[in-house]
Order: C-alpha cells, then sequence, then structure tokens
C-alpha cells in the first residue's frame, strides 16, 4: 500500500461535487473509495466516514420534507443540512492533509 495525502484530501473534497453540478456527492466518493481501498494507505477509513456521512445526510434530509408542513421546520432542516454538508467535507480535508483520521458528525454507521 502506498501513502497518498493527495488522493485522501481529493476524495473529501469531492462531495463538494454537488455545490457545482448538482448530484454526485455520494457517488464519486463511493467510485473513488471503491477503486482504491486496497490500494491507498487509510483510504478504507476515509472512505468509509464519507460513505456513511453521505448516506446520513440522506436520510436527514428525507426525514426534513414531511417536517416542511410542520411550522416549516424542514426548511430550517435543509438550511443546517446545507450548510453542514459543505463545511465538515472542507474541515475534514484539512485534518486528512494533517495526517488524520477525521470523524463526521451526525453520521449513522451504514458501512462497518
Amino acid at each position: 500500500m502506498r501513502e497518498d495525502n493527495q488522493l485522501l484530501v481529493i476524495t473529501h473534497l469531492s462531495q463538494l461535487v454537488t455545490l457545482v453540478t448538482g448530484f454526485g456527492s455520494l457517488l464519486i466518493p463511493l467510485i473513488i473509495w471503491l477503486t482504491q481501498k486496497d490500494k491507498v494507505y487509510q483510504m478504507d477509513a476515509h472512505g468509509k466516514n464519507i460513505v456513511n456521512f453521505q448516506l446520513s445526510l440522506i436520510v436527514y434530509f428525507i426525514i426534513c420534507i414531511p417536517l416542511i408542513l410542520l411550522l416549516g421546520l424542514g426548511i430550517l432542516g435543509f438550511i443546517v443540512l446545507g450548510i453542514i454538508s459543505i463545511i465538515f467535507p472542507i474541515i475534514n480535508a484539512i485534518k486528512t492533509s494533517n495526517g488524520e483520521i477525521p470523524k463526521y458528525p451526525l453520521s449513522f454507521t451504514f458501512i462497518n
């Protein structure tokens, strides 16, 4: 296995592709993780964290849909989740460049 911090940072930042294309925040990191998890040191741990975070965000967004009818709480939820989905990939990319294995908040463990 080789050590490739740049690819790990790119994997974290690839979640932000949704800001440009409107989709891909789960797909691109998933492809990078599946193709590189046996080749790059610590890619498996980082990839699992990212995929779990993205799947958790999808669940939270789905929960917010019916909450829109309840005093508009879903709209507030969408705003908060949108901010979280932008800030934490950037923070965790910085942590990764410093050699840490970052954790994403509010993540369920879908993939162990």
